[in-house]
């Protein structure tokens, strides 16, 4: 049943996609707002290549998609979100187009490269197959990047919040969002293993925890710390 999960977690992406886009609509001057909502998309589109893959069938385009949206982008554009957030607009702008130049060329290698398909375990996702084997030393950066802004950021902010008992709410949302930014990360290094059903159910939890912190800061009424934010009332 663990290779089904990935269903509800596309259906839960599904309605948070829908919930930030109508929070965008609201907003749409709110850069950090767009990028998480492209984030959400982007987990989403990953879980719609698992789900895929559990009731069809293990098949080459599908695990290049599989690759490009859960290896690549699983969790850039979210950390992007918090990039815009935390930091200087000019350095977000630096930082996204770095991104963007180094995942559209990973991307491009991983529609590229040969397949070493000896080393395909049965019906489960592997980036082990991929022949041009460069393209996995160019995940961790991308993946180191996105704990930082999306992890470290919500730390950081959980950290300032806890200093003002009136921030009681926000701070918990950041811890919420900061654990399951965590733990899509911990299943994807399960992968490498081949407990790929690690990752699914990890997914699956993390995103729940998004959503939850998510909601919990956007329906609380205090003036956020984030200078961003502060113009726009509650989590933007």
């Amino acid at each position: 049943m663990i290779q089904y999960i990935p269903i509800l977690t596309t259906l839960l992406s599904f309605v948070f996609f829908y919930i930030m886009y109508i929070h965008y609509q609201q907003k749409k001057n709110a850069t950090y707002i767009f990028w998480w909502m492209i984030g959400i998309l982007c987990y989403g589109a990953g879980t719609v290549t698992e789900s895929v893959n559990t009731l069809f069938g293990w098949n080459e385009t599908n695990f290049r998609l599989w690759y490009i949206t859960g290896a690549l982008l699983g969790g850039w554009p979210l950390a992007t979100g918090s990039a815009y957030l935390l930091l200087p607009k000019q350095k977000a702008h630096l930082l996204t187009f770095l991104g963007l130049i180094i995942i559209g060329f990973a991307a491009l290698c991983t529609l590229l490269s040969p397949l070493n398909l000896s080393l395909q375990a049965g019906n489960k996702l592997t980036g082990k197959i991929l022949e041009w084997t460069f393209i996995r030393y160019i995940t961790p950066f991308i993946n180191i990047y996105a704990f930082i802004m999306l992890v470290g950021g919500a730390i950081y902010s959980a950290i300032q919040y806890k200093k003002e008992t009136i921030y009681k709410i926000r701070f918990w949302g950041n811890v919420l969002i900061a654990i399951g930014g965590l733990l899509p990360g911990i299943g994807g290094s399960f992968t490498k293993y081949g407990y790929t059903e690690v990752l699914y159910v990890t997914e699956f939890i993390g995103l729940a925890l998004i959503f939850s912190g998510y909601l919990v800061m956007k329906n609380d009424r205090t003036v956020s710390i984030h200078h961003q934010q502060i113009s726009k009332g509650a989590l933007s």
